[in-house]
């Protein structure tokens, strides 16, 4: 999970805004728990370890360099990672629906390509992603050395599938797995 960001927009620190009795942060990071064994959460450099829910898998890893985008985070919680397949979310998006993570890693497990991403109003949407690690990092490593930052070059340089917004939002109708919080008013009330 990408929790390096500045919050520059929100104005504070808004994974640490609470959203529902608890800390924002804290929902991606159940609602990974409800579809992988651990979740990796990838911090800035100088960025003090959260508290995390009682009992929860979780391990931090850190941005080399600040301010280096999200495929450089990308990177460090890749170097971490242990599995085929990645479930990769922000920090800032609460609301993940568990039955469309879960509908993601299907069609990677059954197509074989290095990422699954949601379609959305005729784009496709860089978070949540699903990646297959091993090529998936030897993606990023060779974007990072290009000056490439975005997650959008990521899928636009490995084979993936974009699972079509009629699938994804029978899963999840009120589309609650793209919320994501970039301003105050981007809470979920």
């Amino acid at each position: 999970m990408l929790a390096g960001g500045r919050s520059r927009r929100f104005g504070r620190d808004k994974l640490a805004e609470e959203y529902e009795g608890r800390p924002l942060l804290e929902h991606p990071v159940l609602r990974l728990l409800d579809v992988c064994d651990r979740v990796i959460v990838v911090l800035a450099p100088e960025a003090e370890e959260p508290s995390m829910p009682a009992g929860a898998s979780v391990t931090f890893a850190r941005d080399a360099v600040e301010d280096e985008g999200p495929l450089r985070g990308l990177s460090a919680g890749m170097a971490v990672a242990d599995a085929e397949w990645t479930v990769v979310a922000g920090g800032d998006m609460p609301d993940l629906q568990p039955a469309v993570l879960l509908e993601m890693l299907r069609a990677g497990l059954e197509t074989g390509v290095v990422a699954v991403s949601l379609a959305d109003g005729g784009t496709q949407r860089p978070l949540p992603c699903v990646l297959r690690a091993a090529p998936a990092a030897e993606a990023v490593d060779v974007l990072l050395e290009a000056g490439r930052r975005s997650l959008r070059d990521l899928l636009g340089a490995v084979a993936n599938v974009v699972i079509d917004e009629p699938t994804w939002t029978a899963l999840d109708p009120d589309r609650r797995t793209l919320i994501d919080v970039d301003e105050p008013g981007d809470i979920p009330g």
